[in-house]
């Protein structure tokens, strides 16, 4: 059994939580760049900027917690990049679905979660994670996805491309495993229809090395920041209309469908004692419904 306090699962725990928090600085300046070269719709306005709020798993600092960095500004409508460290022991309801937890239900979880929706409907909307789990077993997971209300080619095509560069460098299974995972996680059931344009989905990701697994998930990381800012550059200052950016809204009600029903990470977000307004910012600030 891994046990919680041996130095080695320590090392681990510190090496992965401090690079989540690397990730998330970078990913912030990059973000906040774009809302400062902005020269089209919405340039007059000031330029957004992050601002943090941390919390404590179940208002306890002894259970760890998290930081969330909300922007609200003139290129991202909404866009959150959160971390979390948490630690404690499962519900023994929730054990049971969670590997290793069944033995002994203390478990350790640190991750970084984004979403950013923006302001103009032709610049697509993202989602990405990575975490890394402990219970008496250890696996990473994560991955990212392109949600484009008015999907691009070109801009699909070199999304998909980054993630199949940073699996390549590691596994040539990884990046079909891994797509397909993805196209098959991010359906819409009740709608019959796909919620995006995919990418790259992987969860139990224990080879047998962490070093290999962590250098993997630090990948997927970079893949995220060296392809998605540059989609964004590429039609932020592009002009839209009326009838564009209503079709983004229902867009968005799909997506938040998704997130309510479906989606495994919100589940785990509220069954362990996470901070509600974290785990929901992935919801659009604005939706509509037919």
């Amino acid at each position: 059994m891994k046990l919680l306090d041996q130095d080695t699962t320590k090392d681990h725990q510190k090496q992965a939580s401090t690079w989540f928090e690397d990730l998330r600085n970078q990913i912030c300046g990059a973000f906040e760049k774009l809302e400062d070269d902005l020269s089209g719709t919405n340039s007059g306005q000031v330029p957004g900027r992050f601002e943090r709020t941390s919390w404590h798993r179940n208002d306890d600092p002894e259970n760890g917690g998290g930081v969330m960095s909300v922007m609200k500004g003139r290129v991202f409508e909404k866009v959150g990049v959160n971390i979390s460290t948490v630690y404690g022991e499962f519900a023994p309801e929730f054990a049971k679905s969670m590997p290793g937890a069944d033995k002994d239900p203390r478990f350790w979880a640190s991750g970084i979660s984004l979403v950013a929706h923006m302001h103009n409907p032709l610049v697509p909307a993202v989602h990405m994670n990575t975490r890394h789990i402990i219970t008496t077993k250890d696996w990473f997971g994560g991955g990212g996805d392109l949600n484009a209300a008015h999907p691009n080619a070109t801009d699909t095509a070199d999304f998909h491309a980054s993630y199949k560069a940073a699996c390549d460098k590691h596994d040539a299974e990884y990046y079909p495993k891994y797509k397909k995972w993805c196209d098959e996680y991010f359906y819409i059931k009740h709608r019959n229809t796909a919620r995006g344009e995919g990418g790259i989905f992987y969860d139990q990701l224990n080879s047998g090395n962490w070093e290999d697994d962590f250098a993997f998930t630090q990948d997927v990381g970079r893949a995220f920041l060296n392809i998605y800012p540059e989609l964004v550059g590429r039609h932020m200052n592009e002009e839209w209309t009326a009838e564009q950016r209503e079709e983004l809204l229902y867009y968005r009600g799909y997506y938040a469908e998704f997130n309510l029903v479906y989606d495994r990470g919100t589940a785990f977000g509220l069954k362990t004692g996470g901070n509600v307004d974290a785990i929901l910012m992935s919801l659009p600030p604005e939706a509509k419904w037919r």
